[in-house]
């Protein structure tokens, strides 16, 4: 289980999470909704060790992150929001970095990332640089990276992004393949559907701050003749709770 008690991340005069709980089962599929701006990288960012919270802990397995953070780091793949890194290695290259850093060497671990390959369709490229790549290509690199030590964590960051159909369909089957392990996957998604469809449990940020977590069958059935998409615009977005844009409201209100 992860734990993250009263996380506030403030950069000068903004505050991009505040006093952010809640608690993350293991064997879940643990989604984090939100517009641009919620905090939702941050959070991910957060418990990545990528970025320090102003305030606020930390706990994998009643583990602190500050005093275990070598140890929490290595129960971790992570994936971030651009597959934009180590642009001048090729993907060979990059997945014995990867290797390297994670001590995972094994016959066992360069098997699975053959058949990681040969999922994602990437025999062809290997000693092509990630340069060269489009941003799917960079991105299905990236995901190989993070799943060669098969860790206990997932924490991916829109990793559908710039995927092809089949690759994304893949990865989604990965996933579930993973918390059946009872191992845990943590993302972002701006989509719905995917949310929906693969989610467990979900937290909804806005501005920073928390405004729902819970089961996806929980936050349906509060509302049961409604969709995810306008339960998710009502709490989050601009519909008032009769379903109009809150523009519309206003002019109405003022006409």
């Amino acid at each position: 289980m992860i734990q993250i008690q009263y996380i506030s991340k403030q950069y000068e005069q903004t505050t991009a999470l505040k006093d952010l709980t809640l608690e993350i089962p293991a064997g879940k599929i643990f989604g984090f909704l939100g517009h641009n701006g919620a905090g939702k990288s941050t959070t991910l960012k957060c418990l990545t060790s990528i970025i320090e919270p102003t305030s606020g802990e930390i706990f994998f397995n009643d583990l602190s992150l500050k005093e275990h953070r070598h140890e929490i780091k290595k129960m971790i793949g992570y994936v971030p929001d651009t597959p934009d890194l180590f642009l001048q290695l090729s993907a060979n290259e990059y997945w014995q970095l990867i290797r390297a850093a994670y001590e995972i060497d094994s016959v066992q671990v360069i098997n699975h990332q053959k058949e990681l390959i040969a999922l994602f369709d990437m025999n062809d490229h290997v000693d092509e640089t990630l340069n060269s790549f489009s941003h799917g290509m960079r991105q299905k690199v990236i995901i190989i990276g993070a799943l060669l030590a098969d860790p206990e964590v997932w924490i991916l960051d829109e990793p559908m992004q710039g995927l092809d159909p089949q690759a994304a369909f893949d990865l989604k089957a990965l996933m579930k393949q993973h918390v059946e392990k009872g191992k845990t996957v943590i993302f972002s998604t701006h989509v719905l559907d995917t949310a929906q469809q693969l989610c467990d449990e979900l937290a909804i940020l806005k501005k920073g701050e928390l405004l729902y977590n819970g089961s996806v069958d929980d936050l349906l059935a509060q509302s049961p003749n409604e969709s995810l998409e306008t339960i998710y615009l009502k709490m989050a977005g601009r519909l008032s709770q009769e379903g109009h844009l809150l523009e519309d409201v206003e002019e109405s209100h003022e006409s």
